[in-house]
């Protein structure tokens, strides 16, 4: 049936498959609101308090991993900034971000949160 509806009417067909306007809408600002950063986030490698712990070791260890964090970070900049490596920059100069452990408020496409609640 769908198809005969396909051959005689191909732009009716079409049509079927398009999801409603609000139901559009809907979906994309839920998208949104749960890939925007707050402007308080924590992110890999941080802690929202000083004083987590006062053990050394674990707080050395941090610390060694924070810093292996900020390497990777300045690691993917200067690939985006490789002009040899042209897929990772393409034809529209869009540097790849999504794995910046670091980032800014809002709606960014990069870092990565330390947990995440919804």
């Amino acid at each position: 049936i769908e198809y005969n509806e396909l051959v005689e009417n191909p732009d009716k067909a079409f049509l079927k498959t398009i999801t409603a306007q609000l139901q559009t809408l809907v979906g994309v600002s839920l998208i949104e609101i749960l890939s925007t950063h707050s402007s308080d986030e924590v992110y890999l490698g941080q802690r929202d308090t000083k004083h987590w712990t006062y053990d050394a070791e674990p707080l050395e260890a941090f610390n060694k991993f924070g810093k292996k964090l900020k390497e990777i970070e300045e690691r993917i900049v200067a690939m985006n900034g490789d002009v040899r490596l042209k897929n990772r920059v393409g034809e529209v100069k869009v540097p790849y971000t999504l794995l910046y452990p670091t980032s800014e408020g809002g709606l960014t496409g990069s870092g990565i949160p330390n947990s995440v609640s919804i």
